[in-house]
């Protein structure tokens, strides 16, 4: 199984080459393919933030190599204090996008190896690697829980099934495989997928344009449908489980996910449908006791007064909040890379991160 999923490992999001980061631009898929080379922290920055690149693990891996970038700078510049002079970079990396708990996990790496690099006869040698073992390692926790993720579900319910997704949690999201995606991609290669269900996701439409785009790649069987088709579908009970991602895990267990997945999680409790989150540890912020503590984004009333720049909307406000928050009771089991938590709690959650 391995193998296979290996072998579909079509997709990237970054690179990083010849000294610089190189993003594809996810705000122009499925229509354009466009890569973009960055050569400064503060360009880093703005594409996270215009979510040029998104996706948790994939915005702390770019911002891993933005601090790698913005060392660069400085040597280049001739500073004396490259460390002193990083503390404004790590900032505006930092206030990027404020619910992603893996940016400031990834930071951290790279604060925590700069004692390190300053010791180093070439300190950008050990920033650069310290980087890539962020990109190495979620491609090899995207590959852990796409198994984990697959023996849950063969668990559960045999024979093949139909599944629902919210967002993108695909290749695009991260360094590797997927996380949500990378479970639905591991139960199409073991033969236990009917039909993927794709949420388009309003108001960025990540669902209809990138997950789709990518299950379309791999010729997994697929449907899209409109966020507010979910009830009607699973009332249907053809489905088995709800799939996503997350943006941010609290001791408790609660969630911080794309907006629009709290309501599914409800659905999908009361049509008694298996709900299940997918991301790796380093989306697991033990600091923080419970999901009221989550920031929430909120975005410009633009995002959903248009599309694609053209006004849709008569002339009224909008209230754009990026994530919602599901509380731990609604999850069956949470998939990450060091194992499953099955009906999460702060008792359980601990044990995990032990």
């Amino acid at each position: 199984m391995r193998e296979q999923m290996l072998a579909a490992e079509k997709v990237k999001a970054l690179d990083w080459r010849e000294g610089g980061l190189y993003l594809l631009d996810q705000r122009l898929l499925p229509q354009q393919e466009i890569w973009q080379r960055y050569e400064t922290s503060t360009d880093v920055a703005q594409a996270i933030a215009q979510m040029r690149v998104r996706g948790a693990p994939a915005i702390g891996i770019a911002a891993a190599f933005a601090v790698v970038l913005a060392a660069q700078q400085h040597f280049v510049n001739g500073v004396n204090d490259w460390q002193a002079a990083l503390e404004a970079d790590f900032a505006e990396l930092a206030a990027s996008r404020p619910t992603a708990v893996n940016l400031f996990w990834a930071l951290q790496k790279m604060r925590d190896c700069l004692d390190v690099a300053a010791q180093h006869a070439e300190p950008l040698v050990v920033l650069e690697q310290q980087a890539l073992d962020i990109l190495n390692a979620d491609r090899e926790a995207n590959l852990s829980m796409a198994q984990l993720g697959l023996e849950v579900i063969n668990r559960a319910n045999a024979g093949p099934q139909h599944v629902m997704t919210h967002c993108n949690t695909g290749a695009l999201a991260t360094g590797g495989f997927g996380t949500a995606l990378g479970v639905v991609r591991a139960a199409h290669a073991a033969g236990l997928l009917t039909c993927v269900h794709v949420n388009e996701t309003r108001p960025w439409l990540q669902g209809s344009r990138l997950t789709a785009w990518e299950l379309i790649g791999e010729q997994i069987p697929s449907l899209l449908n409109v966020d507010s088709a979910a009830a009607h579908l699973l009332q249907q009970g053809e489905i088995t489980w709800v799939i996503v991602g997350a943006d941010r895990i609290t001791a408790n267990g609660d969630v911080a996910n794309k907006i629009g997945t709290y309501q599914l999680a409800v659905l999908a409790r009361h049509h008694q449908v298996k709900f299940m989150v997918v991301a790796p540890s380093s989306t697991i912020d033990m600091q923080l006791s419970s999901g009221v503590q989550i920031p929430i984004e909120q975005r410009e009333g633009e995002e959903i007064l248009a599309i694609a720049g053209q006004r849709v909307a008569a002339q009224i406000d909008a209230y754009n909040p990026v994530f919602d928050v599901t509380p731990a009771e609604l999850i069956d089991v949470i998939v990450t890379e060091r194992g499953v938590v099955e009906q999460p709690n702060l008792e359980n959650m601990q044990a995990l991160m032990r």
